[in-house]
């Protein structure tokens, strides 16, 4: 099993004190990256929860650079101790809550000497956590139930510890360079803490607070003087200084400053403990980082609009990074001057050279779903699979595709499909709504759209793109403005052999397109032409699917399946009608069965034999998505667990939070071969991996683009659930095949012409009007004529009342 996707921005990352390596908290573990390379090293496995805070134990001395410790907190309540050169777990201390963030002031404050005699743990290696009390986390609960504690890391099993502050939400700690302060943000104000000297855990910390009149994102301490900087919703910078020199002064320094109590502050709200308060003002949005170079002189922030200041602290002169691309979340320094990190929204981590700020390398995650208009929810189709390489494609924000090796859980390249100068935090205005990949991954195609302004203009484009397998990315081959004149593109389908594609329309048309390539013979001119328009009775085109051998082309009208020979644009047939308008279609690999999916009103999953033109059987369950395999007649599908099957006591352990389930099937049996449960189904995706040829895995990918890749054959533990197959399909499985499916049950006439007999003294009245929907439907699915007959004409003929005398 292979997984990946993990989001490497929850927590700000940290380099080792070599610089060549960077930990970043990803999910449950820590992943140790390269930073000469990029890749993955190693990683530390061992939380059950996410890991909210890395801290590297650092080194004083060239020689103690090859150390290679550091200290990890989690979700799970657990605090540990690894040397990450191995990897290898050195410690547990278990908290009993969960930890949001940590710090350990004396790594910071302590003399080297004297860490390196402090035997593994000493009675000074204090932290100080943000932790959640669970006992007061009730559904409408007014309890505080963010604590900031002091916890003693000497012992295996940590007590509830001194409560420093309480807040309605567990808050982030940020400590000093020099381990001389920590504090907190809370709306509009700062909480600023000394550390007592000694690490005495009977030792009070005194406290300050700075107060501002907007809520406040970001703060960082100067690593040598009493300045407090700090970044606020409305992309202010303001800078503290003399920060303390009362409240936190030692008592020497209490004389030095009192001469200064009564002077008049500027810029200092209140009786704030600070000499004078300056505002910086670039950004036209929140600040989310800042961080000061290691000597002090410089100011790094940055926030929603993708750019790195930075701010020289004595004059206020600035210079930029821009057009990083996406919002900045953290700016982390090295051990060598000349390299730093900052890590972006958009799930990559820049490594930058200082101090010119050129970007050197980047480590890149699996993007995050684009935003989508209310009215595309449910609609675009925005990850495609290259069976043959593991590579997935998913549309990310800025209207870019990126191209994702599944099977090495890195980034390949990323293709921008729209020129545009986006801004994050912009207005919408283009939606790259499907893409889609050949079966090989040589071709890809897009569709967009730009949205009309104000009910006025608007424009849907299909692109195809030709593969450069030198520079693993692609490359624009043809422009189709309004393919489908003012109608957008519901569908894209390529043909399994041949460089043919399918786009539908919720216009009532679908179109064929070749490329020149396919139909002069020749591999020079690349560019793609319509080769036919089809359609049926003015329905809209809502999905399209090719045979496994690419002689069928199966294109829904709103609620039938149309099959067409898509070399002479012939109709072939018309398989009967479904309740609501399909949304998927699927042939299950090279055999005569056809997968069918719909949504609203009624969603319904319904496989079709093409060959009889028949229903097989189907169920009534909402399908996010549908796959088969190449080579086989197997076929699996996403499925929205049913809200009633989830609420049932019985089977709450089994789903905890888990909203879907992927069913693999087998041809016409309508059991399933295997269930397993799944996280974030909705907007969720799946696909066969079928490149090597003795081994087919299955990949999901979820709707926030983490995703897993398993062997669906395999015995192995990879949560293949328990659910029961009859629970999960059984409350919403029609249950009948053909004319019944679709129908329901006819009357039982024989029943209930008994009925009538056993009753003569009473008039007849028909209740009932069957002819207005008995002859509903396709004729392929009619029940004999005899049965259908009896009951129309019987219904149409008074009965004459029986005397008895």
């Amino acid at each position: 099993m292979i997984r990946g996707g993990r989001s490497y921005v929850t927590s700000p990352p940290s380099f080792s004190n070599d610089a060549k390596k960077l930990l970043v908290c990803t999910g449950n573990t820590v992943s140790v990256f390269s930073a000469a390379t990029g890749l993955q090293v190693t990683s530390l496995e061992g939380h059950t929860a996410p890991v909210t805070t890395l801290i590297v134990v650092p080194a004083s001395s060239p020689a103690q650079k090859i150390l290679c410790y550091c200290w990890t907190a989690s979700l799970d309540g657990t605090v540990r101790h690894w040397d990450f050169s191995g990897p290898e777990l050195l410690k547990t201390i278990e908290a009993q809550h969960p930890i949001y963030s940590m710090v350990i002031p004396s790594l910071l404050s302590e003399p080297q000497q004297q860490i390196d005699k402090r035997r593994q743990l000493s009675d000074k290696l204090v932290a100080y956590v943000s932790v959640e009390d669970t006992s007061v986390v009730k559904e409408g609960s007014k309890e505080l139930r963010g604590h900031i504690r002091r916890f003693n890391l000497a012992k295996p099993r940590i007590p509830r510890g001194d409560t420093l502050k309480e807040t309605a939400e567990p808050e982030s700690i940020v400590i000093s360079p020099s381990g001389e302060f920590f504090g907190i943000r809370h709306k509009c104000k700062i909480h600023i803490w000394d550390v007592p000297s000694g690490g005495s855990r009977h030792a009070v910390s005194r406290k300050m607070t700075l107060h501002h009149s907007k809520f406040i994102n970001v703060f960082a301490f100067h690593p040598t003087e009493r300045i407090v900087v700090a970044g606020d919703v409305t992309g202010r910078v303001l800078i503290w200084r003399g920060v303390g020199n009362r409240k936190l002064a030692l008592g020497n320094q209490k004389k030095k400053v009192r001469a200064m109590v009564d002077l008049d502050n500027a810029g200092v709200r209140g009786e704030d403990d600070a000499e004078s308060c300056t505002t910086w003002h670039w950004h036209s949005a929140e600040v989310n980082v800042l961080n000061f170079s290691s000597d002090g002189a410089y100011l790094y922030s940055g926030g929603r609009e993708g750019v790195l200041v930075v701010w020289q602290l004595d004059t206020g002169k600035k210079k930029f990074l821009p057009r990083i691309g996406s919002p900045l979340l953290y700016f982390m320094w090295s051990q060598d001057p000349t390299l730093s990190s900052v890590v972006c929204a958009d799930n990559q981590i820049h490594l930058l050279k200082m101090p010119s700020m050129e970007i050197l390398r980047t480590i890149s995650g699996i993007k995050p779903p684009p935003s989508l208009p209310r009215m595309y929810e449910g609609l675009a189709s925005t990850v495609a699979f290259d069976r043959s390489s593991g590579i997935a494609a998913l549309c990310t924000e800025n209207y870019c595709v990126q191209l994702y090796n599944l099977l090495n859980d890195r980034g390949i390249s990323e293709i921008q499909v729209c020129e545009r100068n986006h801004q994050p935090g912009d207005e919408i205005t283009v939606v790259v709504t499907a893409v889609a990949l050949s079966l090989d991954g040589s071709v890809m195609s897009t569709t967009e759209v730009k949205l009309p302004e104000d009910g006025i203009g608007g424009l849907v484009s299909l692109k195809f793109w030709m593969s450069e397998p030198d520079s693993k990315t692609f490359t624009l081959s043809t422009i189709v403005y309004e393919p489908h004149r003012d109608a957008g593109v519901s569908a894209i389908a390529f043909h399994p052999t041949r460089r043919m594609a399918v786009s539908t329309s919720f216009g009532g048309d679908f179109k064929i397109w070749v490329c020149n390539s396919e139909k002069n013979q020749t591999d020079k001119d690349s560019s793609w032409i319509c080769h036919a328009v089809g359609s049926y009775k003015k329905k809209p085109m809502t999905a399209a699917a090719f045979s496994g051998d690419g002689s069928v082309l199966a294109v829904a009208a709103e609620n039938v399946i149309t099959l067409w020979n898509p070399d002479k644009n012939i109709l072939l047939s018309v398989l009967g009608a479904t309740l609501t308008p399909i949304t998927k279609l699927c042939f299950a690999g090279k055999s005569e069965f056809l997968v069918a999916a719909s949504h609203f009103p009624r969603p319904e999953l319904s496989v079709w034999n093409a060959s009889k033109l028949s229903l097989s059987w189907s169920y009534g369950l909402r399908i996010e998505a549908v796959t088969s395999a190449v080579d086989s007649s197997s076929f699996a599908v996403l499925a929205l667990i049913p809200k009633s099957f989830k609420t049932d006591e019985s089977k709450e352990n089994i789903f905890r939070s888990r909203d879907g389930a992927i069913l693999l099937f087998n041809g016409s049996d309508p059991k399933p071969v295997s269930i397993w449960t799944v996280m974030q189904a909705k907007g969720g995706s799946i696909s066969f991996l079928e490149g090597d040829k003795t081994q087919v895995r299955l990949a999901y990918v979820n709707g926030n683009h983490e995703y897993v890749v398993f062997d669906p054959n395999s015995d192995e533990s990879h949560e293949r659930s328990a659910v029961d197959y009859d629970g999960l399909v059984g409350q919403e499985e029609t249950g009948d095949a053909g004319y019944t499916s679709l129908y329901g049950q006819l009357p039982d006439y024989d029943k209930k012409r008994m009925e009538d007999a056993e009753s003569l003294a009473t008039p007849f009245v028909s209740s009932e009007r069957p002819w207005e929907t008995i002859f509903s439907g396709s004729t392929l699915n009619f029940p004999p004529l005899e049965k259908l007959c009896a009951e129309f004409f019987e219904s149409l003929m008074e009965k004459r009342t029986a005397v008895v005398e």
